[in-house]
């Protein structure tokens, strides 16, 4: 399912996981990543909150169960409390030597120590706060074959938005206004551009600010969320974002008709058909919203800044 989440967890990887499961993970995190690097880089000039883009993906060794911890030490070394997974080739990190599995000991003035009792995302969401508020060049210090190295980040702005892969069997994929998931069923079943046209319609969620839109508006979620209004502006919130979404690819450089392809040939897996749920638009009236924006665009100069985003300002109707 599609969905525009009111409340969302950050997700912690299962117990007991083995080195091929977290070198698995990792490739997956790493193209996500990529996906999500090109998108709030091209699309900054649509974003009113932007963070450094630093193409670097962190996580924390307490984001593992006690179990798989040695594992994870084995698989990513974890020098530091707190290191790379990954780094999105030609990014601002990479250029600037950032490598994976090196240990991040500090961002800014701001040492980063372990905190939290696994398994738990907060030291590296407190890391990722660090990286969102800092001016470039984001100085780091980080750590490889023990040796610490001073490392400057020339990192552009994009859209602020975190991104997560959601481990588990459902075709998931949602949205809170801060951050972004995408269940790792995409991955194993789509190419990257096909993915993208999921992740670019989750990042016009956070965009168009859609969960403040829909709370100020009463709607409701759970069985409630099915019914009459809820349904609708539910619905509504859908058709904006798989609008914007289309620009969203168009800006990064990815084919706009892509969308209607990727919805006409695999919506059937994710709308579930007469099982679907209401808040989301049958994919015939998807497929028509966003060919006729595919449409507009035309030969636009890129970045091009849609009027949809006037939205944003305006309650849900």
């Amino acid at each position: 399912m599609i969905a525009l989440l009111l409340a969302a967890a950050a997700p912690v990887p299962p117990p007991g996981l083995d080195a091929a499961s977290l070198e698995a993970l990792r490739t997956i995190d790493l193209r996500l990543a990529t996906i999500a690097h090109r998108l709030v880089t091209a699309n900054a000039q649509l974003c009113r909150d932007q963070a450094p883009a630093t193409g670097m993906v962190l996580h924390a060794i307490n984001q593992y169960d006690r179990e798989t911890q040695p594992t994870a030490r084995q698989v990513f070394g974890f020098t530091a409390p707190i290191s790379v997974e990954a780094v999105v080739p030609g990014s601002p990190a990479a250029a600037a030597g950032v490598a994976p599995n090196d240990g991040v000991l500090s961002i800014g003035e701001r040492p980063l120590t372990a905190a939290a009792a696994p398994p738990s995302s907060v030291d590296r969401d407190s890391a990722l706060t660090l990286l969102e508020r800092a001016a470039t060049p984001i100085r780091v210090a980080t750590t490889r074959g023990g040796r610490t190295q001073a490392v400057a980040i020339n990192a552009p702005l994009g859209c602020r938005s975190r991104f997560e892969v959601l481990l588990g069997p459902e075709m998931t994929a949602q949205a809170d206004g801060k951050v972004v998931q995408i269940g790792v069923r995409f991955f194993e079943r789509y190419r990257d551009d096909e993915v993208a046209v999921i992740v670019a319609h989750e990042l016009a969620h956070n965009i168009l600010r859609h969960r403040v839109r829909l709370e100020a508006a009463g709607v409701k979620g759970g069985l409630l969320g099915e019914l009459g209004r809820n349904a609708s502006l539910g619905q509504a919130a859908e058709l904006e974002a798989d609008t914007l979404g289309v620009t969203l690819l168009y800006n990064a450089g990815y084919d706009p008709a892509s969308a209607a392809r990727f919805w006409r040939e695999r919506g059937g897996d994710i709308d579930g058909g007469l099982f679907r749920s209401r808040t989301h638009p049958a994919t015939k009236r998807r497929v028509a919203a966003i060919e006729a924006a595919a449409a507009a665009l035309g030969e636009q100069q890129r970045p091009f800044v849609p009027p949809i985003l006037a939205s944003r300002d305006q309650p849900m109707k």
